[in-house]
């Protein structure tokens, strides 16, 4: 089975196979490095002239990017590692986001910033965050993160089709994941359930990077205490479409996220669920930074144990 890092490897091969007005802009994504994850393994080779390294400065990165696709052009910049997204932010809350409705017409702004994000690698304090919730709530900007549920290819075209610049984050241990849904789980859109079983009991809702280990947190919950419930897995996380959790007869939902708490995904999503008539809580990782060490790593971000403690 194809794992996400070749999936999303041929997608970005498609796209600029298809659209010469494409580039893809990041530091060492070109051959032989391929970039930190290997995700553009082979493209400069195919396409020498549009898939560039850059100096090490990600905010003159979407800066050019940002000219790129204010002139006609399209961009996607792969930032190493999503915390170095942060010193991007000018140019992509103040520009890229603003530049679609403040020269007194519609300009399009397809841009894409593809993030690698959180931790369980090891990588330590400053390569190991999920900051998601600083780019969410900006007018113009889109927020996604990747689903191994969930096609690269159709998802990528269209952030770039709709005009408005995005933000895609990665988790990144998700690359060597196999795409798909595994058995004995079956998916209904964004939706997966165990196959042939009720799933009125709880429902998850959480971003692709935490989805095997909610998938994981599924099988415990239904083995040890014979729970069944679902899990929501939406690609984009702001603006967010709350129809798929309100259409689900769970009786409690749990909205889960490898972030710190405040001000986040999760407590916006519990908001928009306010009124939805049943329990909503939300898992968040610990207020602290991600350690290096490996057995620490795990006791601050959200594990399978954790989801499962939290709905028994």
């Amino acid at each position: 089975m194809t794992r996400v890092a070749e999936r999303l490897n041929a997608a970005l091969a498609a796209l600029l196979d298809e659209d010469p007005a494409l580039y893809l802009l990041g530091e060492d994504i070109t051959d032989p490095y391929g970039g930190a994850f290997k995700v553009t393994r082979g493209l400069s080779t195919r396409h020498p002239g549009r898939v560039l390294a850059t100096p090490i400065s990600e905010s003159a990165v979407v800066g050019i990017a940002n000219g790129l696709a204010l002139a006609g052009d399209k961009a996607i910049v792969e930032i190493m590692f999503a915390d170095f997204a942060l010193l991007a932010f000018d140019q992509i809350v103040n520009v890229a986001a603003k530049s679609t409705a403040m020269f007194g017409r519609p300009v399009p702004m397809p841009l894409v910033v593809r993030c690698p994000t959180g931790g369980n690698r090891g990588y330590g304090p400053t390569h190991s965050q999920s900051p998601q919730k600083h780019f969410l709530g900006v007018p113009g900007l889109d927020v996604f993160e990747l689903s191994p549920f969930h096609e690269p290819l159709p998802l990528l075209r269209a952030m770039l089709a709709s005009g408005r610049p995005a933000v895609l984050f990665e988790d990144k241990v998700l690359y060597g994941r196999p795409m798909g849904v595994p058995g004995p789980f079956t998916a209904d859109g964004d939706v997966v359930v165990v196959d042939g079983a009720p799933s009125d009991d709880y429902l998850i809702v959480a971003p692709g990077g935490l989805a095997h280990r909610a998938l994981e947190a599924m099988e415990a919950l239904l083995v040890r205490y014979e729970l069944c419930g679902a899990l929501h897995v939406p690609t984009r996380l702001y603006p967010w479409d709350p129809e798929p959790v309100l259409g689900h007869p769970a009786r409690q939902v749990l909205v889960v996220e490898d972030g710190p708490p405040g001000a986040s995904w999760g407590t916006e999503v519990a908001y928009r669920l306010r009124d939805c008539g049943r329990p909503v809580r939300v898992l968040h990782a610990a207020d602290t930074v991600v350690p290096t060490a490996a057995h620490l790593e795990r006791e601050v971000l959200v594990q399978a144990s954790t989801i499962v403690s939290a709905l028994t």
